[in-house]
């Protein structure tokens, strides 16, 4: 009565093409794919920064000029395994987090 006879004949029909293998890699295509791009857009970028960042906080010697997170800028005067001291006015050190660093600046560039 609700059911068209036309709608009714078809749906086992229908039903049985898409169960078949076929039709489950047909489904699951657009979720690889959203994955594909999120790999290529979000996570390989994110991963090549912090590559950098940590190659960048490795390479940290005496008398590098840098800038932290928190925006102070100076002269790196002393070093240890995860601080850095920075010297950021005469005779003012602050020791800071090897991570803190956000940037080497070039030299001349504090004075």
């Amino acid at each position: 009565m609700f059911i068209s006879s036309a709608f009714a004949q078809t749906a086992p029909a229908a039903a049985a093409e898409g169960t078949g293998i076929m039709g489950s890699l047909t489904g699951m295509l657009p979720l690889v794919l959203m994955f594909v791009v999120l790999y290529f857009v979000m996570i390989r970028p994110q991963m090549k920064r912090q590559k950098e960042h940590r190659a960048m906080i490795d390479a940290l010697a005496k008398g590098d000029e840098v800038a932290t997170v928190g925006g102070l800028i100076g002269k790196v005067t002393g070093l240890s395994d995860g601080f850095v001291q920075v010297e950021i006015a005469s005779g003012v050190t602050v020791q800071l987090q090897r991570s803190a660093v956000t940037q080497v600046l070039p030299k001349g560039s504090v004075k």
